[in-house]
């Protein structure tokens, strides 16, 4: 049996072995795949709880051990089919910026006096797994830096259960700061005109939060140019928007998953996560959650019918475990993007947000949108109607997609033409 028949068994396997068939939307092409996909990621997190109530390990590093040997594997079996294995003329220096861990890609040298684009990218994974070392990043990276003439900087900033909120985020201000320094842009000839910041999931978080940073520090002499946003989560005072309940169950990030990530990131105790999916954390009783700031996420004034569709807003009468008192995070404009007031948007940098229907996060980035537009700022949006969460991660067999290809191309060629 040859390599692909064997890989191909296996994903069969891992989405018919222990759980139910969950139905994935007709939209979605090759749903086994992505039911396969589902199934192992559902799998390996089962068994790293099992490890956890043992004893044994914590559920996070358990599963991030898993993750990582996944990933090591498919390098090792897949490694001269992988794109990142054509451009050979991409430096790779894994160094330190301002004390962070960070990944450069340099491109092949463009000749005497060429400056170059810079990029900041933040890697996704619930601000609890993932690294920008990891197959799908490094490859797009290399990509990038290779096609872009760019420069790429992806930064492995610190994650839970390590740190808490807001200790990742600083870690991406701080990276981003060193590397908009005048020093290091000329360090690397890249031309101040051109950097870019950009990230997805939970790192489309961070770098919608970076932008905002940036753009109001008047310390920074350069700003950011423009902010590509992929699948941004950017709020966690709705989980009930079209998207949270549309997608509620959907593969690879359900809603469930989502708050458990918030709750997480924000240090918050997980027993929590009922009271914050019946949105009691945002109810009408709290005078902090004034007319003007609930505007801000106001999906029934920021999203279009074909978007809203027949879903009704879901709003608690009284918050009896004094949510906010106990997360005060969830009102941090660094934790939450969208929270930001519009004299804060109106100085952040022209924007690529993308977008997908089979996502809880999609209407964030859809409400970020509009916001942006709304205070003067240029915004490209890129949805797609049979994209998923991660997407953008699944573009090399046996785990291609092509809605992720197709994705990837247009977020590069968006960079290309702005940038």
């Amino acid at each position: 049996m040859g390599l692909k028949a064997v890989v191909v068994t296996v994903l069969l396997a891992a989405a018919l072995s222990y759980y139910v068939y969950n139905p994935m939307p007709d939209a979605i092409q090759e749903p086994w795949k992505l039911m396969a996909v589902d199934a192992a990621f559902r799998t390996g997190i089962n068994l790293a709880a099992l490890k956890y109530h043992l004893g044994i390990d914590h559920y996070i590093t358990s599963f991030r051990r898993t993750m990582q040997g996944f990933d090591s594997t498919m390098v090792a079996l897949l490694g001269s089919r992988s794109p990142a294995g054509v451009v050979p003329g991409v430096k790779v220096s894994d160094i330190t910026f301002a004390g962070v861990p960070v990944r450069v890609y340099e491109p092949p040298a463009g000749g005497e006096g060429h400056l170059r684009r810079g990029l900041l990218y933040l890697h996704g994974g619930g601000w609890a797994f993932g690294s920008g070392k990891m197959g799908a990043y490094d490859k797009v990276g290399r990509m990038i830096s290779d096609e872009l003439n760019t420069v790429v900087v992806s930064v492995d900033y610190r994650l839970f259960p390590e740190v808490l909120f807001p200790e990742p985020f600083l870690d991406c201000a701080a990276a981003a700061k060193h590397f908009l320094s005048p020093e290091v842009l000329d360090k690397y000839a890249i031309d101040p005109e051109r950097v870019a910041v950009s990230g997805d999931s939970a790192g489309g978080n961070l770098a919608a939060a970076i932008a905002q940073e940036v753009a109001a520090d008047d310390s920074v002499p350069v700003k950011f140019s423009v902010q590509a946003l992929i699948y941004p989560v950017l709020q966690a005072l709705d989980f009930n928007t079209p998207s949270y309940v549309q997608n509620r169950n959907m593969a690879i990030l359900p809603r469930q998953v989502m708050v458990q990530f918030w709750l997480q990131y924000l240090g918050a105790d997980i027993s929590l996560q009922p009271q914050l999916i019946a949105n009691n954390h945002s109810a009408l009783q709290h005078s902090v959650l004034t007319p003007e700031l609930r505007s801000r996420l106001d999906w029934t004034s920021l999203l279009s019918q074909k978007f809203k569709k027949s879903y009704k807003p879901v709003v608690a009468e009284r918050d009896s475990h004094g949510l906010l008192k106990k997360i005060p995070g969830l009102l941090d404009v660094r934790s939450s993007p969208l929270l930001a007031g519009p004299e804060v948007l109106a100085k952040c940098p022209r924007a690529y947000i993308l977008t997908c229907e089979f996502d809880v996060l999609r209407d964030d980035g859809l409400m970020y949108a509009r916001r942006l537009k709304d205070a003067g700022v240029s915004v490209t949006s890129d949805y797609y109607e049979d994209g998923f969460h991660g997407c953008l991660s699944f573009t090399s067999w046996p785990l291609d997609f092509d809605v992720g290809k197709r994705a990837l191309r247009n977020y590069m060629t968006w960079l290309q033409n702005n940038l």
